[in-house]
């Protein structure tokens, strides 16, 4: 078996979104900066919450968007339509962080182009699930060729649709 991967948060999010995007992105193959979709979610991210400390990196592996009180973590998001993998993705930050000492209370998604927000917390059911997430990421990532193609709703929006596709 290979060396474990850090799991980023962007992986972690990935996994909820789809398997094979997950495994193109561990295994170096990142096709984001060509993204529409992608460059408007970095121009929203840019232009909201200005005043805030943002972009917060700890350990190299993941990248808060900010931290109110070193208590409650946010993250901004474009739009709903991956909220699930949204949801999961902050649990993670929030898990990742107690695994630390730093007592986090919660997360928040902040949607400001839809003007929502929405609180998340963490629970054992949910870091349970959180390590069995992290060890099917392993397997997933550490596999020699990328997982078999699935068509999704969002593929045709997705940054790898000319690879999986063309």
């Amino acid at each position: 078996m290979k060396l474990k991967k850090a799991v980023t948060g962007v992986m972690f999010y990935y996994y909820f979104v789809c398997k094979r995007k997950l495994w193109c992105f561990a295994n170096g193959i990142q096709l984001e900066d060509n993204s529409e979709d992608v460059l408007i979610g970095k121009l929203i991210d840019e232009s909201s919450y200005s005043r805030e400390s943002k972009h917060i990196m700890i350990d190299n592996t993941i990248n808060i968007d900010f931290i109110r009180d070193w208590q409650v973590l946010h993250e901004v998001k474009k739009e709903k339509s991956i909220e699930e993998a949204a949801v999961w993705q902050l649990k993670y930050y929030i898990y990742f962080l107690r695994k630390r000492d730093i007592n986090i209370e919660k997360g928040i998604l902040d949607y400001p182009k839809i003007k929502k927000r929405e609180e998340v917390f963490l629970s054992l059911e949910d870091e349970k699930e959180i390590e069995r997430i992290l060890s099917d990421i392993q397997e997933i990532i550490q596999q020699e060729k990328p997982p078999v193609l699935e068509k999704l709703k969002i593929c045709k929006k997705c940054a790898y649709y000319e690879y999986c596709y063309i």
